[in-house]
């Protein structure tokens, strides 16, 4: 992670600067979105927001485990409040917000969990935050150990399934879909309202 100096290398410190400049876009579009509450653009643009924010986060997993320096991690302030963001996305999302996801396709029989794409997208929100606030108080290399440890055992699973999510809701809008259940035909009908 470091040079013989004790400094990050130019391609930690570039791979850091990505990182929270998508961390960046993704907090401000998703509070743009949420804020802005249109039904009709909100599923692709959070589509294509949580695929760019899958893409830094692959990123740092595929680098050998971040170590931070100091044993405990340094205060990074106070975590951004994200309640009226979530309050607004559940409301905007109405109808499509609950899912049903395979919680480890590892795991035999699989495990079907229930979630919600609000509380999901703020969670993540959250953990990508935190990460910011790190960098942003010059901790890159805490930055980077956050950003990678909460990929791998949170943010990353939370987005991979909403980024499933999203696309079914686009799908559904999109193709025909014929002989479904009471239950499935009220999701349609919701997701062909966004």
């Amino acid at each position: 992670m470091t040079n013989h100096s004790g400094h990050l290398t130019s391609e930690l410190e570039d791979l850091a600067q990505a990182v929270a400049d998508q961390s960046a876009s993704f907090l401000l579009a998703l509070r743009e979105i949420a804020r802005e509450g249109n039904r009709g653009i909100a599923v692709p643009l959070l589509l294509l927001e949580v695929s760019q924010l899958l893409f830094a986060g692959a990123r740092l997993a595929v680098q050998v485990d971040f170590v931070p320096r100091d044993e405990f991690e340094p205060d990074a302030g106070p975590d951004p409040d994200l309640d009226t963001m979530r309050e607004r996305l559940a409301v905007l999302l109405e109808g499509v917000d609950d899912f049903t996801e395979v919680f480890d396709p590892y795991i035999d029989p699989p495990e079907l969990v229930s979630s919600r794409l609000s509380d999901d997208l703020a969670d993540i929100a959250s953990s990508v935050a935190h990460g910011l606030q790190h960098f942003r108080a010059g901790n890159v290399e805490e930055a980077l150990w956050w950003w990678q440890f909460s990929y791998v055992s949170s943010w990353g699973a939370e987005a991979s399934a909403t980024l499933r999510a999203l696309q079914s809701v686009i799908a559904h809008d999109r193709l025909d879909v014929y002989d479904v259940g009471e239950v499935e035909a009220a999701r349609v009908a919701a997701a062909q309202d966004l």
